[in-house]
């Protein structure tokens, strides 16, 4: 289990504990998280479930493959090296204390 903060745009934190094997995005939707959308569900076929991670955390987490890149491009103002998508972020112990930022919207 791994206690993730989730901030809203507008500065709105919401802490939760994620079971391991869960994805950050699954997180977020089973916690009635607003600003995570998951249109497709998690299967890295849309970008609304777009995030900052916090800068402490970008080289902790685990690469992203070529199909979450190609994702991104489609997301709303993305940052290099710290946009990802929460579907492709597993949760497990290593991940506890992770924060991600919601952008202005998702696209």
């Amino acid at each position: 289990m791994a206690k993730i903060t989730y901030v809203e745009f507008g500065g709105t934190e919401h802490v939760v504990e994620v079971a391991n094997g869960l994805t950050v995005m699954e997180g977020a939707r089973d916690n009635n998280i607003p600003g995570i959308e998951a249109d497709c569900g998690g299967a890295c076929a849309c970008s609304t479930c777009h995030v900052y991670v916090d800068e402490a955390w970008a080289d902790k987490l685990s690469p992203m493959d070529d199909m979450e890149e190609d994702m991104l491009d489609f997301a709303f103002e993305p940052k290099p090296g710290l946009s990802r998508l929460t579907c492709q972020l597993k949760v497990s112990d290593a991940l506890d204390g992770l924060k991600v930022f919601m952008p202005e919207k998702q696209i």
